[in-house]
């Protein structure tokens, strides 16, 4: 199965430029260019991943808020979307899985974007910072 970019139009170069995905055989990169003009071709599970990994991190020990913040958005409160949740965050890595296969729907993308969450990687590859949409806790510092 062929995989699709998670975060595909919210990664951007240290420069602040948008990072384009191309494919190379059937295998999505995101394509960096350095100061020199050299093309990097990243394949994008390996920043998604750091991505995604960052993003459990901030998950783990915030469960109940999670949840309920996820559930007030989706508007979604009822008894069974509440146990859909739960399970998903239960079962984030199995999630995870699914979405490097599948992606998230551009709409999704969209309204990340919207909100300010974009990711920002070097030519290497390395997620060098991940900005968030405002919060009122502080989240911890990013472990690349």
């Amino acid at each position: 199965m062929n995989r699709k970019p998670v975060f595909e139009g919210l990664v951007y170069d240290e420069e602040g430029n948008p990072v384009e995905v191309h494919y190379v055989g059937s295998e999505p990169c995101y394509v960096v260019q350095d100061p020199w003009g050299m093309a990097y071709h990243i394949p994008t599970e390996q920043v998604d991943r750091q991505v995604l990994n960052y993003l459990q991190t901030l998950v783990e020990g915030h469960e109940d808020q999670v949840l309920e913040t996820a559930a007030r958005f989706l508007g979604q409160e009822d008894p069974a979307a509440l146990a859909m949740l739960r399970d998903q965050l239960q079962h984030l890595d199995r999630y995870m899985e699914t979405l490097l296969q599948m992606g998230l729907p551009e709409d999704a993308r969209y309204m990340l974007g919207m909100m300010g969450f974009h990711v920002v990687i070097n030519h290497h590859g390395e997620v060098v910072d991940i900005h968030l949409p405002e919060a009122t806790e502080e989240p911890p510092d990013p472990e690349f």
